[in-house]
């Protein structure tokens, strides 16, 4: 099988950690990651301004990318792209004006429509693939292992892009569960990580990304587990931060869904670029006494 696939750009380089895990976890289940050509940034954060419209010619490039490609569906991996493109979608399949004006905007394109389905790569396992014929492929079950899912801001709205209903949390712990690991009740799942106020605003981004740690901690994950590579700074990348305020008790280790998910079916560790996440998740998965050459993902 073969589908088309959206990197964005923090996933070819910051998040290639999240990019690669994906592309060899899929390849693991037979499907096969083909990554659009001449993409482009689909513009991360959606204009809410009804006038703004040349803020959505790029992710409607991205789309025709698609559908020049003859794809039915484009599968994307980080939250924000997904939030971006499917909301992009919405606007040129149900408002006909503002369609003809995205589209006159471009010269050389052809004209879009809204022909192509934006899913989330958690979406493609659910409806595409099923929970089961994952949990037959893994080869490395993550039991022992005690997982926080996290979902951010941008997976469950608006309501009319919402991956999965509001509130439901079940494409990310059916997974989690399918690879073996126990999936605790996370209260935090949808709260705001800070986003980019952490460039604008620090203190205010940190009080946000300390209550969702301390939420994790307070449940008894072992890890936090999200699909943002801004969420992933955030709570992942700021921890030394919050743990020297004293704003969380204890370091939480964070991964992207992706590695866990590519660990499991056997995928090796160096796909999985863990030397990108904190120093405590291979620590974390060397206490549990996985069987990965973690040794040499250190090195990578």
């Amino acid at each position: 099988m073969k589908v088309s696939y959206y990197p964005g750009c923090t996933l070819k380089s910051k998040a290639k950690n999240l990019d690669e895990s994906a592309v060899a976890a899929m390849a693991a289940l037979g499907v096969e990651m083909e990554e659009l050509p001449r993409w482009n940034c689909c513009g991360a954060v959606h204009s809410l301004a009804d006038d703004d419209l040349i803020h959505h010619v790029a992710p409607v490039r991205d789309l025709i990318r698609a559908k020049e490609q003859g794809a039915e569906i484009l599968v994307t991996l980080c939250s924000m792209c997904y939030n971006s493109l499917a909301r992009a979608n919405l606007i040129m399949r149900d408002d006909e004006e503002k369609r003809r004006t995205i589209n006159l905007f471009m010269d050389e394109e052809i004209d879009y429509q809204g022909e192509v389905e934006v899913v989330h790569l958690l979406g493609f396992l659910d409806q595409r693939i099923g929970w089961s014929t994952i949990r037959e492929a893994v080869k490395v079950p993550l039991r022992g292992m005690v997982l926080a899912p996290y979902y951010g801001c941008t997976l469950q709205r608006p309501r009319d892009v919402a991956m999965e209903p509001p509130g439901s949390f079940q494409m990310m712990r059916r997974l989690l569960e399918a690879l073996g690991s126990e999936v605790v009740h996370f209260p935090a799942a949808d709260l705001c990580c800070g986003s980019y106020q952490i460039l604008a605003h620090p203190e205010a981004a940190e009080s946000s990304s300390a209550v969702i740690l301390q939420t994790a901690v307070q449940a008894g994950a072992d890890a936090l587990v999200l699909s943002c590579p801004l969420c992933d700074f955030n709570l992942g990348k700021r921890q030394a931060s919050l743990l020297e305020q004293g704003r969380i008790e204890k370091e939480v280790p964070v991964f992207y869904f992706t590695q866990l998910f590519a660990l499991a079916l056997g995928v090796s560790p160096d796909l999985c670029h863990l030397e990108l996440n904190t120093p405590s998740c291979i620590s974390l998965l060397k206490q549990k006494g996985y069987p990965f050459d973690l040794d040499e993902a250190e090195r990578v």
